[in-house]
């Protein structure tokens, strides 16, 4: 299906691998130029290859920044100053004890999880207002609603996202610029499917055995009862970045595969 994204400009953070690198991807596929970010040069210039040969009828381009530091981030800010799509993708997050979690880490988790994403928005959101077009993207996470309690200080960080984006909403009353929140659930990112391959390291078993035993131990309130694919967040982000979804605004757009319990 045609999004109508065709020659659109992208701009999404952390997008050498993951659910960023998915993204940015399936916006490649619909036609969209994406500037692909991350911290590592060599790690910005595969992604940026690996897309120009999949999708030729693009350019993709090298937006290589820690977004973290302000001085870098002016500078992306300066090379690139206008998109159409802005996909706050980039995060940290980690297993810790709250009693571990000491106001060094606190201030690391809001610079890189709230406040990198919200120094690109406060300077994209003014000049997609006056174009009257634009989509803001922030990825959160079910820990934003339903926090585990394995990893607090990740999970207000998400918490602060969704409550920005509904204020950042607001100010786009009447124009077609809309600012939503994607929650994944559980996602097979790189980094854990190389957690499931350590722990089960001595295990005679394919992946897809190791995935649905792990998620009957651990995540037994999963309804798919397996990993959400990145792929899969992907195409639902190209999605909401069309002019298909212009009626989303301020929306917290669950894609967790059933972990979090509806409230009517």
């Amino acid at each position: 299906m045609d999004m109508g994204l065709k020659n659109k400009t992208a701009l999404v953070t952390g997008s050498t691998r993951g659910i960023g690198k998915a993204i940015a991807l399936e916006l490649a596929r619909e036609g969209v130029h994406v500037l692909v970010n991350g911290r590592n040069n060599d790690d910005v210039a595969r992604t940026v290859a690996e897309i120009q040969t999949a999708f030729p009828e693009t350019k993709p381009l090298n937006a290589t920044a820690d977004l973290v530091d302000e001085r870098q981030r002016e500078a992306l800010l300066a090379k690139y100053p206008h998109v159409d799509i802005l996909v706050n993708s980039m995060g940290i997050y980690e297993i810790m004890s709250y009693d571990d979690i000491d106001d060094a880490v606190w201030e690391k988790y809001f610079r890189t999880n709230v406040l990198a994403a919200n120094g690109l928005t406060k300077f994209y959101l003014p000049s997609m207002l006056s174009r009257e077009y634009g989509r803001i993207i922030f990825i959160a996470s079910e820990e934003a609603v339903m926090p585990s309690g394995q990893m607090p200080q990740y999970g207000v960080t998400k918490s602060m996202l969704l409550s920005l984006s509904r204020s950042l909403s607001k100010l786009t009353r009447g124009s077609e610029v809309t600012v939503n929140t994607i929650l994944p659930g559980p996602t097979l990112s790189e980094n854990v499917q190389q957690i499931i391959e350590s722990i089960y390291s001595n295990e005679e078993m394919t992946f897809e055995a190791k995935e649905k035993d792990f998620m009957a131990k651990n995540l037994p309130q999963s309804e798919i009862q397996r990993f959400i694919r990145p792929a899969e967040i992907g195409r639902l982000a190209a999605f909401i970045c069309s002019p298909m979804a212009s009626a989303f605004k301020g929306s917290p757009i669950r894609m967790d595969g059933g972990m979090v319990p509806t409230i009517y």
